[in-house]
């Protein structure tokens, strides 16, 4: 059975005192609710160290947005991956679209991130996905096809099956578009066939693979409902508990 999830990325957004208050409706909301899925955040860099303490239980997992493909060093302003692992932190995204528009992350240096995380027993959240330009110029199958290969097909089957890909359309972050679940689903099932083709069915059938483009409470239940699709990688409506609580209730 490939594990199902909500994960929430929190980008730059709160102070200190809403997320700690944020943190703690969600402890509330996940003891009070038995949840199909498991429920991640990736929350500010600066506040990792309280959501440990608040999710003492491990009750919700505890991502970081990004971390260092270097392991130590002169490199102000990263985390590394021993960083991480210190705090028992469950695991890092690594290639979020902003991180490749705003800060030049590129696939090479995905692949060097996932196989840190990977030795730290961290869990990998290796993002991908295609630009509006790209789909338009019907590109995106062989765009999402290269940067899983170079991501990703440097590890054992074993390695591969820890790793959680999440697909987000570049074009439908942030945009109010969204691919339609049958265009999700079709990116989903040809990741995975990639998978296949390298690794086998079996190993492919493991990896749990997240949309991220713009998922909301009113489609989440149709998206999730997708044969290839494991959950969601989820923005701006993770800064709400209503809006986040009835995203995770589309596993219900």
């Amino acid at each position: 059975m490939r594990r199902k999830i909500v994960a929430g990325n929190w980008k730059m957004n709160k102070n200190v005192i809403d997320a700690q208050q944020l943190m703690i409706q969600l402890l509330s909301y996940k003891n009070d609710n038995k949840t199909n899925c498991e429920v991640w955040i990736a929350p500010p860099s600066l506040y990792l160290m309280m959501a440990k303490d608040i999710f003492e239980k491990d009750e919700i997992g505890v991502f970081s947005q990004d971390m260092s493909e270097f392991e130590s060093g002169a490199y102000t302003g990263e985390l590394s991956a021993d960083m991480l692992e210190s705090i028992d932190a469950t695991g890092s995204l690594i290639g979020h679209s902003e991180r490749r528009q705003y800060h030049g992350e590129n696939d090479e240096s995905c692949n060097k991130k996932v196989k840190l995380a990977l030795d730290k027993g961290l869990i990998p959240v290796y993002c991908n996905g295609e630009t509006l330009e790209q789909r338009k110029a019907g590109q995106h199958l062989d765009v999402v096809k290269t940067q899983t290969e170079t991501a990703l097909f440097t590890l054992s089957a074993e390695e591969i099956k820890k790793v959680v890909i999440a697909y987000e359309p570049v074009w439908a972050i942030g945009t109010g578009e969204t691919a339609s679940p049958a265009q999700a689903q079709e990116i989903h099932a040809h990741i995975r066939g990639i998978i296949a083709e390298k690794y086998g069915q079996e190993v492919a059938d493991e990896v749990s693979i997240l949309y991220g483009g713009s998922v909301k409470p009113d489609n989440a239940k149709e998206i999730f409902s997708q044969p290839d699709i494991d959950g969601g990688l989820i923005g701006g409506a993770a800064l709400k508990l209503e809006d986040f609580s009835k995203i995770i209730e589309g596993f219900n």
